[in-house]
């Protein structure tokens, strides 16, 4: 008797889908078998024709209606997402998004929504949420090991982009396009994990810029203040404009804090809590005694293989989803109120109005001319390998 295994399809391959494809035709994800691939270009298909059991296709909805997957990785240009996603889930297809899961809160809404049962298994590729460091900063955080959050700040600009990057695509960089710039694309990991360690703020008031390093119409350097209904607040920080880049993520709270940068997770642990130490001691100037540790983990790991193979483990054996695909809504939705609270010049309340934002959205798209004007470089070196371990 034969082994189970997840007939997967890929649409989308000249960018991440390639990575994914060459990954699991090597065999490197167990139970997981590629039968179709899809391109809208046939010349991307091409070099895939020595695998005689994979079915080729330029049309995404020929291949959904085809029979013969079980479920679909979508790695196409964003906007196609959750049109794609939205299919794909109605056929009863299971389904694995490229992050974002779609460009607005409102196209998430409706992607979420279109699952037709709740076998089917509906997940996104956030990888970063299978990476040993920012694991052990989400166990320690659900543990109450910093005691009470009281402070956030988040530098992530180790997403440096040239205007060659920029040029290689008509749809990149562009409203019409892309639906945003550096929130949507590079740092909608970063907005997950922000999601999955702290939850949804209060509100927010953000400065994004737009076009400030690159010819582009979309946003390439933000700051955001955010607010949380406890006290907390947090400030976040990217680009894709400054080299070299920072990631530094620093939490503090009650009991110290925890600051993650350059592969090495440290706590500073107070030995009493800073509230209690302020309120007992009769030192004007003395701060609480804390223990300088650095925090074990793992070696990096291959993030990617391990969201697949979450995948596959899931729809086979009801594994639970390391990255379910309706938690992707909250990255988009701080993506956009991060938006919105800079081009409308005002403080934004969560959640968002979905049906707001679109209406602003749509008149951005619309206004959009960077797709139409665009010129494209054919000279590009498009290679991802120096894209990963932005640690």
């Amino acid at each position: 008797m034969s082994e189970k295994v997840v007939k997967l399809g890929i649409v989308g391959l000249n960018g991440m889908g390639g990575v994914h494809a060459q990954r699991i035709l090597s065999g490197l994800v167990p139970r997981l078998k590629i039968t179709a691939l899809c391109d809208l270009n046939e010349k991307v298909l091409e070099s895939y024709k020595e695998h005689k059991d994979v079915g080729l296709f330029t049309d995404s909805s020929e291949m959904i209606k085809s029979g013969i997957i079980d479920a679909v990785l979508i790695a196409t240009p964003h906007f196609f997402h959750s049109v794609i996603g939205i299919e794909a889930l109605q056929a009863g297809l299971h389904v694995l998004v490229e992050k974002p899961i779609s460009v607005h809160k409102a196209e998430a809404e409706k992607l979420i929504a279109a699952r037709q049962n709740d076998n089917q298994i509906f997940c996104g590729m956030f990888n970063l949420r299978a990476e040993p460091h920012y694991m052990k900063i989400h166990s320690m955080l659900e543990n109450g090991e910093l005691g009470k959050i009281t402070r956030i700040n988040w530098i992530t600009t180790k997403w440096f982009r040239s205007e060659a990057y920029y040029s290689a695509v008509r749809w990149r960089a562009t409203w019409k396009g892309e639906g945003g710039g550096v929130l949507v694309n590079q740092c909608t990991h970063q907005l997950d994990l922000w999601a999955w360690f702290f939850g949804m703020p209060k509100n927010v008031r953000a400065n994004c810029y737009f076009g400030k390093y690159h010819d582009i119409e979309v946003e390439d350097e933000v700051t955001a203040f955010m607010e949380y209904d406890d006290g907390v607040t947090g400030v976040f920080i990217t680009t894709t404009g400054e080299a070299p880049g920072t990631n530094r993520l620093e939490i503090t709270g009650d009991r110290g804090k925890l600051i993650f940068e350059n592969s090495e997770l440290k706590f500073y642990r107070n030995e009493v809590e800073t509230s209690k130490f302020s309120k007992t001691t009769n030192n004007a100037f003395e701060e609480p005694d804390c223990w300088d540790i650095v925090v074990p983990c793992e070696e990096n790991n291959d993030q990617h293989k391990i969201i697949l193979q979450n995948f596959t483990d899931s729809i086979l054996d009801e594994k639970p989803l390391i990255a379910p695909g309706e938690e992707g809504i909250k990255a988009v939705e701080l993506a956009n109120a991060f938006l919105y609270s800079s081009l409308t010049n005002q403080t934004v309340e969560f959640p968002l109005d979905s049906k707001e934002f679109e209406k602003y959205f749509n008149k951005l798209v619309g206004n959009s001319d960077g797709f139409d004007k665009k010129k494209v470089r054919k000279d590009v070196n498009t290679s991802l390998k120096k894209s990963f371990n932005k640690l």
